[in-house]
Parts: structure tokens; C-alpha cells; sequence
């Protein structure tokens, strides 16, 4: 065969593998999010009954009665990812202006069926303004999506770093969800670093005090048996494992950045840095330690390693840890939006998920 065949036959074979995988880890990501978006909006999934509300009739309602501008940028940000995300997965066979459209009729059907589910719940409002600044959200996202993509020099950066730090396949990109799963829960700021148990409000007296509350060593097994299964995750999906490390200590870094960020915009000034203890502290210097043991494990006891550590991790958490509800956290809050419980509950779940989550990857890594 020519040389120039051969070289036309090898990138035939090369550019849908890597067009493949970019799309799957986004589709993982699309969906991972619109299920965001169901918990957020129908939690708690409880008493449900018809109560007389007719869909046209909300869609018809006067505008502005009882929204606040809280509500219209929550919302509005809530669904900047959802379309940003649909616009990227869909780029591709649509080209830019059909997947805009695509992005934004995506959002507006999405939040329609939740404001119209959300009638039949005595706990939520449906809303036409929910509708209007959802769609509007999932349309800025979208433009965002074919801004960025048509800077190429910038996406095909981007798609370079990827190939060359993480390798391909629909496992790794279930991986990499996995990934962006567990840092969207480590952002909650009513959570400890890396912990489980939320924050609650201390009881002050003026003038008075409080005794120091002993050292906790569950929570800190918790966070470190937390860092461990993360590190592991990591190892499983980067090229080089022993940057592994390095790639954990850069992301932590990253962690407690938007921690402290969201701290700051949602917690009293006296909780600023409540995230901070010295449980996670100590559990996060002995993971590292323990991860640069793990390093030198061969990949099939790293699996192993990293299924005993998640099996570990859900018996410490839910049966030698006295975890609180997320309502608990709010006294630490100074904004009181029925978001907030939902955004608490949302952080639990995918907490108690996660472990189960990571045990289902590594057992889909074992042939790899």
C-alpha cells in the first residue's frame, strides 16, 4: 500500500477515537448534571397529589409575584452548565447555530417538565419565571459553548492536555465524571475539608469560653479514607500514575480555593473558615503519605486497595460517624433560600453514592 494511504487509513482511525471519547465524557457530564437538576427540583420526592393547577394556567400567571433577584441568578446559573454542556455534546454532528438551538429548546423542555412536575408538590412553586431565567441560563450557555469552540487554537489546547494527561475510553470518561462528581461536593463550604459530617452552629456565650471539643479520629479515618479513594480514582485514569500526587495536591489546592470562595459569599463571617479542622488536616497529610505507598502497588492492587478503601469508607461513615442532616448546616448560612437545603441534600447523596460509584469503576478497570 502507497505511504500516503497508509497515512490516510491511520488518521481515519486516529480522529474518531479521540472525537469518540471527547463526546462520551461529555454526554456523562450532561447527564450527570440533568440529574442535578431533577434532585434539585423535586426533592424530597415526597407527597405528591394533584392540587387543581393547570400547566397554561402558570405559564399565563402575572410575572414578578413573589421572585426575587436571588431567584432569577440561581436559576439562571443553575442551567448556564445544562446548556453549556448539550451545546458542546451536540456541536459536532449539528454544527454551531442548530446546536444552540438545540442547547436552548434542551433547557426550556427540561425546566418545563420540572416546573410542571413541581405542581404536584405541596413543597415547591412552579413558576413562569423559573422558566424564563432557566431558559435564559441554558441559552448563555449555549452561545458560551460555540464561543469558546470557535476559538480553536484554544479547544484543540485543551484536547491536547486531555490526551496527554488521562487516557481514552468510555471507562475513563467515567472516570473523569467521577472526578467532577466528587470536587462539585467538595465546594459545599458547610462541609468539612474532604469530611462528611456538616457544620453546625457552635453555641457562643459572651464572654465565656468553650472548652475545646476533643480531637475527633473517625472523622479524620474518614477524610483520609476520602483522599484515598479519589487518589486511587486518579490513578486508574492518568498515563503517568506517579503524578498522581502531584495531581492531588494541585486539585485539594483547587478545592479549598472555591471552599473558601463560597465560604465567604455564603457563610457568617464566624464560620468563614469552619472547613478548616484539625481532623481534616491530619487526615489529609496521612493519605498523602499512605498514597505514596499506594504508588508502588501493582495496578491490580491498587484496584483492590481502592475497593476495600471505599468499603471501608462506607462503614465508617454510616456506622462510626453521627452524621448530621443538612438542615443542621443552615444556622451557619446567612442566606435562607429553599436552595440551600437542596443544594445540602444534593452534596449527602452524592457523598453516600460515591463510594459505590467509584467500587462500580474500579471493577470495570480490572481489563484495562
Amino acid at each position: 500500500m502507497p505511504l500516503s494511504l497508509r497515512i490516510i487509513n491511520s488518521t481515519r482511525m486516529k480522529i474518531p477515537i479521540s472525537i469518540q471519547t471527547h463526546a462520551r465524557l461529555r454526554t456523562w457530564l450532561m447527564i450527570g448534571y440533568a440529574l442535578f437538576i431533577v434532585y434539585a427540583s423535586l426533592s424530597p420526592f415526597s407527597g405528591w397529589r394533584n392540587q387543581g393547577l393547570k400547566f397554561t394556567d402558570m405559564l399565563t400567571m402575572q410575572l414578578m409575584i413573589s421572585y426575587t433577584g436571588f431567584d432569577t441568578v440561581a436559576n439562571l446559573l443553575s442551567y448556564l452548565p445544562f446548556g453549556f454542556l448539550v451545546t458542546l455534546r451536540s456541536q459536532a454532528r449539528l454544527g454551531t447555530r442548530a446546536s444552540v438551538t438545540f442547547g436552548l429548546c434542551a433547557g426550556i423542555l427540561l425546566s418545563a417538565s420540572m416546573e410542571y412536575l413541581q405542581m404536584y408538590l405541596p413543597t415547591r412553586i412552579s413558576s413562569n419565571m423559573d422558566l424564563l431565567s432557566n431558559s435564559l441560563g441554558a441559552l448563555i450557555g449555549a452561545v458560551l459553548a460555540a464561543i469558546i469552540t470557535s476559538h480553536t487554537w484554544l479547544f484543540t489546547r485543551i484536547t491536547q492536555w486531555r490526551s496527554a494527561v488521562f487516557y481514552h475510553g468510555k471507562k475513563v470518561d467515567f472516570g473523569l465524571a467521577l472526578l467532577a462528581l466528587w470536587m462539585f461536593t467538595q465546594t459545599n463550604p458547610s462541609l468539612p475539608m474532604l469530611g462528611n459530617v456538616f457544620i453546625s452552629e457552635i453555641a457562643k456565650q459572651p464572654f465565656v469560653k468553650l472548652p475545646p471539643a476533643p480531637f475527633n479520629w473517625w472523622e479524620s479515618i474518614a477524610v483520609m479514607l476520602n483522599l484515598l479513594m479519589i487518589g486511587t480514582l486518579m490513578l486508574t485514569i492518568l498515563r503517568i500514575p506517579r503524578n498522581a500526587a502531584i495531581a492531588l495536591l494541585v486539585m485539594l489546592s483547587t478545592v479549598a480555593l472555591a471552599k473558601f470562595i463560597s465560604a465567604a459569599l455564603f457563610l457568617k463571617s464566624w464560620a468563614l473558615l469552619l472547613w478548616i479542622s484539625s481532623e481534616a488536616m491530619f487526615g489529609i497529610v496521612f493519605g498523602m503519605l499512605l498514597l505514596l505507598i499506594v504508588l508502588r502497588l501493582s495496578r491490580g492492587a491498587i484496584l483492590i486497595f481502592g475497593t476495600i478503601t471505599a468499603c471501608l469508607y462506607i462503614v465508617v461513615v454510616n456506622f462510626s460517624l453521627d452524621s448530621n442532616a443538612p438542615s443542621s448546616a443552615a444556622s451557619v448560612y446567612h442566606w435562607h433560600y429553599g436552595h440551600l437545603l437542596n443544594y445540602n441534600g444534593l452534596a449527602q447523596s452524592i457523598l453516600l453514592g460515591f463510594p459505590l460509584l467509584l467500587i462500580f469503576h474500579l471493577w470495570r478497570m480490572r481489563n484495562i
